[in-house]
């Protein structure tokens, strides 16, 4: 099993332990303020190779990168004025660019899936430390198997890859608990790649632009977590609940019970107060929870498509698409 370190009580234990992993092209998980991450050095094609094998990971799905701060990203990356105004604004945070890579810059093809853009984010917290101290890019996907449900705490990533990997760093719960918002400037058109922890509302407040969403599902993958079926849990998932079958677990919103309740194997509420902040940071670890039961389907009740709930309802409906 993984060797597990706390970064708040031992953050200096912590950074020698992750510096060295990472330096023998081995990943490890880390904790970011959206989820915790799967951390392998950007620039060397074995370690990428280690964060697919680990996750089970589509090569055709590209890695986002993360860096320390706007200074390392212009290392790799060609920023546009509506680009730099972004990341000046909302970095550090839960905000990743797809930019165009740099030629000479060392982040390997194969986390970049072939593209000549890669994607982009400063996390906030004991990750931003570790990538100072590395002073590499780390590619960091979400830790867990590939399409399966995001972790938001050490404790998920142990259950599911703690057999597979030399080292996790925890921080306690993620503060968004869903990834990153990922856009793409395309000249001067903000175009949204995927919804997440930072509002679309807030990048249309601070540039004056509208964002564009997609038109289709079904459109190349430029970004993490556009397959369509993706954060899936081990039971099949109803949306937008009316009532509750015998047996099924429930995941509600904003406090409201629903008929057949009584006999679900478990009701939890991403907010009884209809806060979407704390349903975002609750999402993942209740649908954790809700599968553990063994139940064969997960309800969840409607949640509202606005703020954050555009990115909530996004991972709901990728958990509830057919698999492949």
């Amino acid at each position: 099993m993984a060797e597990i370190v706390d970064t708040v009580a031992d953050a200096d234990h912590a950074l020698e332990r992750a510096t060295e992993v990472l330096g023998r092209g081995l990943p490890v998980a880390i904790p970011t303020e959206t989820v915790y991450g799967l951390a392998a050095d950007a620039t060397n094609p074995e370690a990428i190779a280690r964060i697919y094998e680990t996750k089970g990971r589509p090569r055709f799905n590209p890695l986002i990168c993360h860096v320390a701060d706007l200074e390392m990203a212009e290392r790799h990356a060609v920023f546009d004025p509506v680009s730099r105004k972004l990341a000046e604004a909302f970095w550090p945070g839960p905000l990743t660019l797809v930019l165009p890579v740099r030629p000479d810059t060392p982040i390997h093809p194969l986390a970049r899936a072939g593209l000549d853009t890669v994607g982009i984010r400063v996390p906030a917290g004991f990750a931003g430390r570790l990538l100072k101290a590395f002073d590499r890019p780390l590619a960091a996907p979400s830790a867990n198997t590939s399409g399966r449900i995001s972790p938001t705490r050490a404790d998920h990533v142990e259950a599911d890859l703690g057999g597979a990997i030399e080292l996790i760093l925890d921080a306690g719960p993620a503060r968004v608990g869903v990834e990153s918002t990922i856009v793409k400037v395309v000249d001067g058109a903000i175009h949204l790649l995927r919804p997440g922890g930072l509002e679309a509302g807030d990048i249309e407040a601070l540039t004056g632009r509208p964002v564009i969403r997609p038109s289709a599902a079904g459109a190349t993958i430029e970004a993490p977590g556009m397959l369509a079926s993706h954060y899936a849990p081990d039971a099949g998932v109803r949306l937008n609940a009316r009532d509750v079958a015998p047996g099924e677990a429930l995941i509600r919103f904003g406090g409201t019970a629903l008929p057949g309740e009584d006999k679900a194997a478990i009701v939890l509420d991403l907010s009884p107060g209809g806060d979407l902040r704390e349903a975002a940071a609750n999402l993942f670890g209740y649908m954790q929870q809700a599968d553990a039961t063994g139940a064969r389907s997960i309800a969840f009740a409607p949640i509202p498509a606005t703020g954050l709930g555009e990115a909530i309802n996004d991972r709901l409906e990728r958990a509830a698409a057919p698999r492949s």
